[in-house]
């Protein structure tokens, strides 16, 4: 009898899924790519995604066809597709940007991110935000010559209307550092529906080992989709009509 792979490797998407062979065609025990941690719970709206027909291939190299949504921001003309639990995991962000009243000076993103990827990873994903005229509070660009860090964070904290943080390697190590800076921007995104995870070059197994409620977060994956992708869907996400 084959064997579950979601204890070492998760199923976080359709397409991890469907490679595990004691799961490929049925839903898996494992709850379908959400994570066995109970907390923090979701209540979001009564929302169906739309399916469209199957597609070949995917991210993460699965192989075979799996079933793509829309979900209900998502523009008639978008090429951008989602799987079913991305679509679950984003709509209470949407929710909460949809509620948040716009202050002046007020950034779609704030990006948190380890140091170390500051001139990597980090910059990748604030250029392309930026080139789809998404406003991202990075530090790199928005912590002025001896201006006080923390405060300076604070500020870009209070005018985002959502929060991403790039979990790489670099920030796995951080993290468990006494007195982390990206410790205590994390604790501010994740007491409120304003955090998305983006996983970049690990797993989600191996940030359970180090922040259990950060990975119990459904986000998005680089093994899944580009890293362009992504901030296509970052930007979608953030995008709201226009006023009449």
């Amino acid at each position: 009898m084959s064997r579950c792979t979601a204890p070492s490797e998760g199923h976080r998407s359709a397409s991890a899924a469907a490679r595990c062979p004691a799961c490929r065609g049925g839903r898996s025990r494992w709850g379908g790519g959400y994570s066995s941690y109970s907390y923090p719970s979701y209540s979001p709206t009564s929302y169906t995604p739309s399916y469209s027909s199957s597609r070949s291939g995917g991210g993460g190299g699965g192989g075979g066809s799996r079933r793509t949504a829309k979900p209900r921001w998502s523009g008639s003309g978008s090429a951008v597709w989602y799987t079913p639990e991305e679509v679950r995991a984003l709509t209470p962000i949407r929710e909460t940007v949809e509620r948040r009243v716009a202050a002046p000076e007020a950034r779609d993103i704030f990006l948190c991110h380890a140091w170390d990827d500051r001139q990597g990873a980090a910059k990748e994903l604030c250029d392309l935000l930026t080139a789809r005229n998404v406003s991202v509070w990075f530090s790199e660009n928005d912590i002025g010559l001896g201006e006080p860090f923390l405060r300076a964070i604070d500020k870009g904290l209070a005018k985002s209307r959502v929060g991403v943080v790039l979990v790489t390697p670099a920030l796995l190590k951080r993290l468990p550092a006494p007195g982390a800076v990206s410790d205590k921007e994390l604790s501010t995104l994740l007491a409120r529906d304003q955090l998305v995870p983006i996983v970049h070059n690990t797993t989600y197994t191996a940030l359970r080992d180090v922040s259990p409620m950060l990975a119990s977060r459904n986000g998005l994956d680089t093994a899944e989709d580009t890293m362009a992708e992504v901030a296509a869907k970052l930007a979608e996400l953030v995008a709201l009509p226009s006023a009449a």
